[in-house]
């Protein structure tokens, strides 16, 4: 993935706002399955960003530069208000170069 290809990122939110939306329609068994579809979607979408924030040639160096890029203001503009804290949080660490491990 190169710093520029950024449709991976995109195409993983889709995916996980599609789910939340369809999570806000339903509920019981099939409010549980769309919620499961939602995390799933939503941390591959924080594991492409990832990604292509480890492709970049010149990191921000500081926190802000990197909320401040246009990739990741489209980000936050799009997502529930929910679901902002768990965004900003996972973004601090993929800065942070925080690794962390699925216990699936």
């Amino acid at each position: 993935m190169t710093a520029n290809d950024f449709a991976h990122v995109k195409k993983a939110l889709d995916e996980a706002l599609y789910d939340w939306q369809q999570m806000q329609l339903t509920s019981g068994d099939d409010g549980a399955e769309w919620a499961e579809r939602f995390e799933r979607h939503f941390y591959e979408m924080i594991d492409e960003l990832k990604k292509w924030y480890d492709s970049l040639e010149k990191k921000p160096t500081q926190f802000e530069e990197l909320e401040s890029m246009p990739e990741i203001e489209g980000i936050s503009i799009t997502l529930p208000g929910p679901l902002q804290l768990n965004f900003l949080t996972e973004l601090e660490d993929i800065f942070d170069g925080f690794e962390k491990k699925s216990f699936d």
